[in-house]
């Protein structure tokens, strides 16, 4: 059964209007409250609150994390944490943040906690053809990758890092403070907070365990997608630091500009030019869609700008895989240029043309005749 996510602003007993300082002010409460090693009573629990405030604090404190949430709730914020399945030293380091270091002892302190890889992102620009039936892509690009000769560590292959001496491993180094009511504990200065130290370089990344290389990935690309959205592939990001994941790849999708069509959510909109004749008389025309020309009627007394649509000719949507319509507007043409024939047809047809036939010339006329009455 699915357990329900209790809303942020009542974890942290903080309004909707709360600004910046009031929440961490909060956070900082709850925290001191549910710190495992603070709290009296059940450890498990204490930790699981402490996570739960970790995680509200970690979405309100941050100005387009909590508008989305103030929008769509905890699906708006979906996938930008995951504090079920993290450990809890790691949610310490963000009580770190704000207390400048963690309370009690050094036990949980001296877990040493890894980095996940940083993401990347990289463009993709898509025909509206290719977003209509989906399509995989090839994306090449060059990353920060683990070097190929000491497998990241930054050591010389035969010359193993040594424990750092400093730290004695941990990664970590403590002070008292705040009186000596807590222990502000830092990142080992000798070992960058790694546990470790390299006694001789890797000669082909001069010790820093990372290299620049070329990858190349296909991404499948679904139907549907719109400007602006993304693909991730899982694990193309940067590697993460003592063994950590790597980040994900991020494939933003851009729209190229198509000569006929602009997009309107699922639904595609285009414009055709025709005669004076054509509109009055009616006719077939053909007009453009994405699987070829199409033979469209055109009613007798079409008015210039009329719309008319066509089931189904738009783009899939992404979810439901319906596609939306095409949309298509016709724009009456006026000659710039008769020759004496044509001139003299119109003017022949000027001379037994009648308004009534019109209602929306007639209609004109008729306001302007009472707006000029005398």
């Amino acid at each position: 059964m699915a357990t329900l996510k209790r809303d942020y602003y009542e974890i942290l007993s903080v309004t909707k209007t709360a600004d910046g300082d009031e929440i961490k002010r909060a956070y900082r409460r709850m925290a001191m409250k549910y710190h495992p090693d603070r709290a009296d009573g059940d450890k498990v629990e204490a930790e699981a609150k402490f996570k739960e405030c970790a995680e509200a604090y970690e979405v309100l404190s941050d100005e387009p994390k909590r508008k989305r949430y103030d929008q769509y709730g905890h699906q708006g914020v979906q996938g930008q944490h995951d504090f079920q399945h993290m450990d809890v030293t790691d949610i310490f380091s963000m009580f770190n943040d704000i207390f400048g270091g963690s309370a009690g002892g050094q036990s949980r302190g001296a877990r040493q906690t890894t980095a996940r890889g940083f993401d990347l992102e990289t463009q993709v620009e898509l025909t509206l053809n290719e977003i209509a039936s989906g399509v995989e892509k090839t994306i090449e690009f060059e990353k920060q990758d683990l070097c190929e000769t000491c497998r990241g560590s930054g050591a010389k292959p035969g010359s193993p890092p040594v424990v750092c001496v400093q730290c004695g491993g941990q990664g970590r180094v403590a002070q008292q403070g705040f009186g000596g009511m807590f222990r502000m504990v830092t990142a080992c200065p000798n070992c960058r907070g790694k546990g470790s130290v390299v006694r001789e370089q890797c000669l082909s990344c001069s010790g820093g365990g990372r290299q620049m290389r070329k990858r190349v990935v296909t991404v499948k690309i679904p139907a549907g997608v719109h400007e602006g959205q993304a693909v991730r592939i899982t694990g193309e990001g940067e590697p993460g630091d003592n063994g950590a994941p790597p980040g994900d790849l991020h494939c933003y999708i851009a729209v190229k500009q198509h000569p006929f069509f602009s997009r309107h959510n699922n639904d595609l909109v285009c414009q055709i030019p025709i005669s004076f004749s054509q509109a009055a008389l009616g006719s077939k025309v053909d007009v453009p869609t994405l699987l070829g020309p199409f033979e469209m009627d055109i009613a007798a007394g079409t008015q210039h700008g009329e719309v008319f649509k066509l089931k189904g000719k738009g783009l899939p949507d992404i979810r439901t895989y319906r596609n939306g319509d095409e949309l298509v507007q016709v724009l009456i043409e006026v000659p710039k240029k008769l020759n004496k024939k044509q001139e003299q047809l119109l003017r022949d047809y000027a001379a037994i043309e009648d308004s009534a036939i019109m209602p929306q010339r007639k209609g004109f006329l008729d306001k302007l005749k009472e707006m000029f009455k005398t």
